[in-house]
């Protein structure tokens, strides 16, 4: 593997959502992940749950973890890796033996990263639930959507933002101190706390009233007729964050207004009035003529396109922001670049690899061929 993380081993306890997403990430980034999955699995038994996407480039090993046997396997797996992340509810890993004790027992300096929904403690820490779920008990959802109710960000905020992102920040913490001689730890990730860590600006700006507890009342979620979207005369629509003073004029001009003519950006009262007034104009030409009238301005006004456009995007086209898998589909590229260079290429999906991986951890052929006639590997 090549980029800025060769040489970092992570095992994966397969599972969903952002564990998942994590080790996908952290593969594009170079390092070697070894998937520990369930014996004998069928990727049709994922199919709508889990794409191949997110399985991509790693090696995989199935493991029954029910067996003697499997729990001793993915111990000698952590023995020589740096971190091992795992997305199961509380309890799970330690009732079979491969909870943080064992495992740190086996390797002093391993970073042992646990994603969940509600943490590792707390009454809610053995109930199930999904992104919608820690969304709305960490205040995120209420303040998401349009003033009538509450819609749900896909699962970005909770699954990906909130936890795949912070189990990333924070396996890759542990392994700076580990290797600077802190030991190992155990990181605790769970999407409700991250989903209200992303929400940390907005909560400030509440506790200094400066942020209304109501959808569409404040300047980032639409209630500000210059941050939001509007319809356009073929039914699409253009987004708006002229926020700044000379980005609002930006907007004005472009839109062929004048600022002695409307209230003032910043008083409240009015802002439905301003709301009206830009709505009206939006609306009397298509998006393509917005877009060309905006292009290369700093009204920061964009097309909001759909996913099926996004690729086709000449900007994005010019980064190369997506990439064909099969000649047929494009999916984003990895992300953060590093000097200006392209992400490494890396196969579409992991590739089973036991008896390989039995090796590398020293078993000997007679002793692989034996844990896979007991299928305690497949």
């Amino acid at each position: 593997m090549t980029g800025p993380l060769s040489g970092v081993r992570i095992v994966e306890m397969a599972g969903l959502g952002p564990v998942p997403f994590a080790a996908m990430w952290f593969t594009d980034m170079g390092a070697d992940v070894i998937r520990v999955d369930r014996p004998n699995r069928r990727d049709d038994d994922l199919a709508g749950v889990e794409p191949a996407l997110l399985r991509r480039g790693r090696r995989s090993i199935g493991i029954d973890l029910k067996q003697p046997d499997g729990a001793a396997i993915v111990l000698d797996l952590v023995a020589g890796a740096d971190a091992i992340v795992e997305g199961f509810r509380p309890g799970v890993m330690e009732r079979l033996g491969l909870g943080p004790d064992e495992c740190l027992a086996r390797n002093g300096s391993l970073v042992y990263g646990r994603m969940t929904g509600w943490g590792q403690d707390g009454p809610w820490a053995s109930m199930a639930g999904h992104d919608i779920d820690y969304l709305a008990l960490s205040g995120m959802l209420h303040a998401i959507g349009p003033a009538s109710q509450p819609v749900p960000p896909l699962n970005l905020v909770g699954d990906y933002g909130g936890g795949a992102m912070m189990l990333i920040g924070g396996v890759l913490a542990g392994i700076l101190a580990a290797r600077a001689g802190g030991g190992g730890c155990v990181v605790d990730a769970a999407m409700v706390d991250g989903a209200a860590y992303l929400g940390s600006v907005q909560f400030a700006l509440m506790g200094e009233g400066w942020w209304q507890p109501r959808r569409q009342s404040n300047l980032l979620d639409g209630g500000a007729p210059f941050y939001r979207t509007y319809e356009t005369a073929d039914g699409e629509h253009m987004a708006v964050g002229a926020l700044e003073p000379q980005f609002y004029a930006a907007l004005l001009h472009g839109l062929g207004l004048q600022d002695e003519d409307l209230p003032h950006q910043h008083s409240v009262s009015d802002w439905p009035v301003l709301h009206r007034r830009f709505a009206e104009v939006f609306r009397s030409r298509t998006r393509a003529e917005w877009t060309e009238v905006f292009a290369g301005t700093d009204a920061c006004v964009a097309p909001v396109l759909s996913m099926a456009e996004a690729p086709d995007h000449p900007h994005n086209v010019a980064r190369g922001m997506f990439v064909s898998v099969d000649g047929r589909s494009l999916r984003p590229a990895a992300t953060p670049r590093f000097d200006g260079r392209e992400a490494a290429a890396v196969p579409e999906a992991d590739t089973a690899r036991a008896a390989e991986i039995l090796r590398e951890l020293g078993y000997s052929d007679d002793r692989v061929a034996d844990l896979e006639r007991s299928g305690a590997v497949t």
